[in-house]
């Protein structure tokens, strides 16, 4: 304690004399110091560190020599585990099989290392794995993240280097996916490759042009004109034939399928001006048109490198769901020691073992303490969220500031994670009906400009036959329905990122069209509008049926039910340490109740009138049909952003109604709380599905809120459906949009995006047909030379593509 305090105090020396650093962090990971720090010399002086993994690693770095980390170091180091989880998988042969590759000398591995924060740090990994015995090479690059490593097997085992970067503080991770971004990378490198040639060989064409353009005066000899011509062929044609390569194979593809399309129209006006412009060269014609099939290719794929860095910052959030599985998982045998093992070998009822930010491997049931538990990729949700021994856990969260174990329940395409995923891309791989009409327009706009240029030729050859290609070859340049082919998806490929960074998924194509056009909002209240947790009140019995008795049948009925009811009845038998019969022959009787047998008698809950025979009073019943046994009360709150979300939806000019299967109070508690005038209650799924049939009869476009099976039907039929994340999967595949997370106040924020799509689609569709409608009567008056309109072409393009980007910053709720 009297060297802490020395360490603390102002003008303390250390033991070398040098002054002691005064700071109430760890000097190695920046975390808070704990009241007796750890302390240690590094460099001459004495620093205090929170823990003695911390101590060693700095320890370790001062005696490999690489204490100028500290020095070079931008951000704080990662806190150093000194029980770190065992890291023998990493040696596993069917592990290395699918991501080691062999090199000259060894092999190599490419992993994540997490808690690579700055260039020192890949520093200090580089110079720290080469210290290691068998280690060939070690690249780190901050940038991304990755470690490339390379390693003699015959040295040393994978586990090795891999431990002493765990030392050091930073976790090795397997780059899931490695394939399919080594792919991305190739594919973007080429096309940095592709835009580099374009932009050089246009720079060396505009300024051999530019010489020719200011021989006005027909001064410069012929030798020289040709001279110049020859140069600007061979700067031109790896521009025209590698460069636009993509562009000369796709419309090669477009009329191979007889669907021209925007290629179409960019490989035939690069073509014709550039061997236009070698037969005029050839022949010392008076002009060549280089210049504009080099421009037009460069700046084409400037506007498509823009577009599809758009599309990668839209669904950089869907990417990441994707990358979110971990690959190995750390399994917890019955002695209670610890085992890792690939993801694929875990298994429903095993017992996982999660440390504290690691990733969970699996959906299952939490058995420990209360849990953090950072859920944003699968929820939207950026703060950690607390759960409770029982309640679910799902694959993709991470768990955070203290570890957790959990009994598996689902794994692999079993988990959610999978299962929004296969969500998304099943909406991603279809079209949705504007940008098909949007393609099919191109299409025959392409049909219509080759056929128009054909005339404007031969109107000019009639005219001024010296200009009549000039003039044709600008037209079809200008005419490229480069933003008309990109009016729809730029916009929605930004719209569609930015509801998956908000926590909402669209299943459709066509599901932003839809929710734009709502008119009316129809929500259901049990697990929608109110928090899906009720609790059982009351239990009044008759006909000598005592409390326990009947609360034991009702439990029997309900299980099995994924109804929200369900649930409170398990939680007060489970308080009553109550045995539970088992129930045969069970049955849902949509918008009525229960029916089933218990030990060889038929009983019913649900409505006074379907159980009892009774009247209807809001209670849920107990009975055989005939007479009654028992009535449960139920109450339950509505969900704390409720309130927010439907005067949101007001103020958007939408009129709300409340359909519900409950009873009338609390339905009517409901409305009147919420300000929803028009509520109805006990609503069969018939009765829900009549009244969406009676609004869109008035001519009014539905969105239906809905969670459980019973909404299944009404949600198909709105016109646009919204399921909460945690009802029922038959109520997701009947939706439209699905919330991630039961915060409604993503619903309003989601309607305004989808208006907001489609004003700036409708905005992009003005743009390129009033582009159109200005610059094609100029081209073909001749008023518009071929680069002017390259030029004109590629802003047009740009300008779409910056109009969508506008969706990906987040609406206003």
């Amino acid at each position: 304690m009297a060297q802490a305090a020395a360490a603390t105090r102002p003008g303390a020396r250390d033991a070398h004399g040098a002054p002691a650093r005064a700071t109430d962090t760890c000097f190695h990971c920046g975390d808070a110091l704990p009241p007796e720090p750890v302390l240690a010399v590094v460099g001459g002086t004495r620093h205090p560190f929170c823990c003695s993994g911390c101590a060693a690693a700095s320890a370790w770095i001062q005696d490999a020599g690489l204490s100028d980390y500290y020095t070079l170091r931008t951000a704080n180091g990662a806190r150093v585990d000194l029980d770190p989880a065992a890291l023998e998988v990493w040696d596993a042969p069917s592990v290395q099989a699918e991501h080691v590759r062999a090199v000259e000398g060894g092999c190599e591995i490419t992993l994540i290392a997490d808690g690579m924060h700055c260039a020192a740090c890949a520093w200090l990994i580089d110079n720290a794995l080469a210290r290691e015995p068998g280690v060939r090479e070690a690249t780190a690059n901050a940038m991304t993240g990755r470690l490339r490593l390379v390693w003699d097997p015959a040295a040393t085992r994978l586990s090795q280097p891999l431990q002493r970067l765990r030392a050091l503080g930073y976790t090795p991770c397997l780059a899931t996916g490695a394939a399919r971004e080594q792919a991305k990378r190739r594919e973007r490198n080429r096309d940095l490759i592709r835009i580099g040639i374009a932009g050089l060989g246009t720079m060396q064409a505009m300024m051999f042009a530019e010489a020719l353009y200011l021989d006005t005066g027909n001064t410069m000899s012929g030798p020289m004109r040709d001279f110049l011509r020859w140069i600007t062929f061979l700067v031109s044609t790896p521009v025209v034939f590698y460069a636009g390569w993509t562009f000369l194979s796709g419309a090669w593809r477009e009329l191979r399928l007889r669907r021209p399309g925007m290629d179409t129209l960019v490989a035939t006006s690069t073509l014709l001006a550039y061997f236009a412009s070698v037969w005029e060269t050839i022949t010392h014609g008076p002009h060549v048109w280089y210049d504009a099939a080099v421009m037009f290719v460069f700046l084409l794929l400037a506007a498509r490198l823009l577009e599809q860095r758009a599309r990668r910052v839209a669904n950089a959030q869907v990417d990441a769901l994707a990358r979110a599985r971990p690959v190995f998982a750390t399994r917890e045998a019955g002695d209670g020691s610890h085992e890792a093992i690939p993801l694929a070998a875990l298994e429903a009822g095993d017992i996982a073992y999660v440390a504290a930010g690691d990733t969970v491997p699996a959906d299952g049931t939490l058995l420990d303490a209360p849990a953090l538990l950072e859920e944003a990729l699968l929820t939207g949700e950026s703060r950690p969220v607390e759960r409770q021994a029982g309640e679910t856990v799902l694959a993709g969260s991470i768990a955070h500031q203290r570890p957790l174990r959990m009994q598996v329940t689902a794994t692999g395409t079993g988990t959610r994670l999978s299962h929004l995923i296969r969500l998304v891309e099943d909406a991603q791989a279809h079209r949705p009906p504007l940008a098909r009409m949007a393609d099919r327009i191109a299409a025959w706009f392409v049909v219509g400009m080759l056929l128009a240029a054909a005339a404007v030729y031969v109107a000019w050859r009639v005219h001024d036959p010296s200009r009549a290609f000039e003039v044709a070859l600008a037209l079809l340049v200008i005419s490229c329905p480069c933003a008309l082919s990109l009016a729809v998806p730029a916009a929605l490929a930004a719209a569609h990122g930015a509801l998956a960074r908000d926590g909402v998924l669209a299943t459709r194509p066509d599901a932003l069209q839809r929710l734009a056009a709502a008119t009316d909002v129809v929500f259901d209240k049990t697990g929608t509008l109110s928090d899906g947790h009720p609790q059982l009140e009351d239990i009044a019995t008759f006909a000598g049926l005592d409390a326990d008795a009947a609360l034991r049948i009702a439990t029997a009925l309900e299980r099995g039910s994924r109804h929200p009811l369900a649930q409170a009845f398990e939680t007060a038998a489970q308080a009553r340490g109550l045995q539970v019969p088992h129930a045969s022959d069970a049955s849902t009787q949509a918008g009525l109740g229960l029916a089933g047998s218990i030990d060889g008698r038929a009983w019913r809950l649900g409505r006074a009138d379907f159980a009892a025979g009774r009247e209807d009073d809001g209670r849920l019943w107990l009975g055989d049909g005939a007479t009654a046994f028992a009535a449960f009360r139920i109450g339950e709150r509505l969900r704390d952003d409720a309130p927010d979300a439907t005067r949101a939806l007001r103020a958007m000019g939408l009129s709300l109604h409340l359909a519900s299967g409950d009873a009338r109070d609390a339905v009517a508690r409901a409305g009147e709380a919420l300000g929803i005038a028009d509520a109805h209650a006990r609503l069969s799924p018939e009765d829900k599905l009549a009244r969406v049939r009676a609004l869109q009869a008035d001519r009014r476009h539905v969105a239906m809120v809905g969670d459980g099976i019973n909404d299944a039907p009404v949600l198909a039929a709105a016109d646009v459906a919204i399921a909460i994340g945690e009802g029922a999967a038959l109520a997701h595949r009947s939706a439209d949009l699905v919330l991630a997370a039961p915060v409604l106040g993503r619903i309003p924020r989601a309607i305004a995006l989808a208006r907001r799509t489609q004003r700036i689609t409708r905005e992009n569709f003005a743009w390129a047909l009033g582009y159109n409608a200005i610059a094609l009567p100029l081209a073909a008056l001749g008023w518009v030379t071929p680069w002017l309109a390259a030029l004109g072409m590629a802003v047009s393009s740009l300008t779409v593509t910056l109009n969508a980007l506008r969706l990906t910053r987040r609406p206003a709720a």
